[in-house]
C-alpha cells in the first residue's frame, strides 16, 4: 500500500506539473540491471494503473515494458500507449499484439540488451543506422496494423557520448524521413552529467537545455524527470516557432 501511495503522489504531481502522459515501469533498464519476468510486472503495474485511473481518470499512462503479455493486461486494465525499448525484439509476439490491441506504440533503438547496452557499442555510422532500423521497425508496426507508431532514437541505450551528440544533431532527419512523431528521453542522463563532470542530480540545467535543443530539432514528445522545467520549455520554443 505504501508503494502506491507513492506512486499516486508523483502522478498527481507530474499531472499538476503538465505531464500529458504518465509513463509507467515495473523494469530498471538502467546499464547492468536485473530483468524481472512478465508476471511480476503485471503484478506491479495493473494495481498501480488502476490506482492512477481512479483517482485521476483523465491521466494517460503509457506503460513500459517489452512483453506482450504485459502490454495486453496493461492495456486491459487502461493504459492507453505501450512504450518498448526493445521494439518488438525481445518479445516477438509485442508487435502482433500491438496491433491487435489499436494503440500507440512507442518503439525505441536499442543496441545489445540493457544488462550489456554499454560496455562497447559500436557503429559505423549512428544516424544511419539507428534511422534504417526504424525504418524497418516502421514497416513492420504497419503491416501489423499498428497506426500510431512513434519512433525513440534511444539516447543511452547502446550509444557513447559521441553517439548520443550525433543522434541529437541530426534529429530533424528522423522527424523529416520517418514522418512519424519522435519522443526523446535524455532526462539526467549521462551524456550530460558525465560531459560536465556533475551528478545526476545536478543535471537539470543540462536537461532542459538538451530538451530544448531537441524540440527545436523536430521532436515532439520529452520523457522526463522533471516535468515543470520540461513543460516550461515546450511553451517557449513553441511561441519561438510561432
Amino acid at each position: 500500500m505504501h508503494e502506491l501511495h507513492q506512486i499516486l503522489d508523483k502522478a498527481g504531481q507530474h499531472l499538476a506539473e503538465g505531464a500529458s502522459i504518465l509513463d509507467l515501469g515495473a523494469q530498471s533498464t538502467r546499464p547492468g540491471a536485473t530483468l524481472m519476468g512478465p508476471e511480476e510486472e503485471i503484478r506491479r503495474l495493473v494495481p498501480a494503473i488502476h490506482a492512477i485511473l481512479n483517482r485521476y481518470p483523465q491521466a494517460v499512462i503509457s506503460v513500459d515494458t517489452w512483453y506482450a503479455a504485459v502490454a495486453e493486461k496493461t492495456i486491459h486494465a487502461g493504459a492507453a500507449i505501450i512504450n518498448d525499448i526493445s521494439a518488438g525484439d525481445m518479445d516477438a509476439a509485442m508487435i502482433p499484439v500491438a496491433g491487435k490491441l489499436q494503440v500507440p506504440y512507442i518503439a525505441m533503438h536499442m543496441q545489445g540488451k540493457p544488462a550489456t547496452m554499454q560496455q562497447n557499442p559500436q557503429y559505423e555510422d549512428v544516424v544511419t543506422e539507428v534511422l534504417d532500423y526504424l525504418k524497418q521497425k516502421l514497416a513492420q508496426c504497419r503491416a501489423a496494423g499498428i497506426k500510431d507508431f512513434i519512433a525513440d532514437p534511444g539516447f543511452g541505450f547502446g550509444k557513447t557520448i559521441e553517439h548520443n551528440y550525433a543522434l541529437l544533431k541530426n534529429l530533424h532527419l528522423f522527424r523529416d524521413i520517418l514522418g512519424v512523431p519522435l519522443l526523446t528521453g535524455i532526462s539526467r542522463k549521462s551524456m550530460i552529467y558525465k560531459l560536465l563532470h556533475i551528478t545526476p542530480v545536478e543535471a537539470l540545467n543540462g536537461t532542459t537545455v538538451l530538451n530544448t535543443i531537441a524540440l527545436q530539432q523536430g521532436t515532439h514528445i520529452l520523457r522526463v524527470h522533471d516535468v515543470k522545467a520540461a513543460v516550461e520549455a515546450v511553451k517557449l520554443t513553441e511561441k519561438m516557432k510561432g
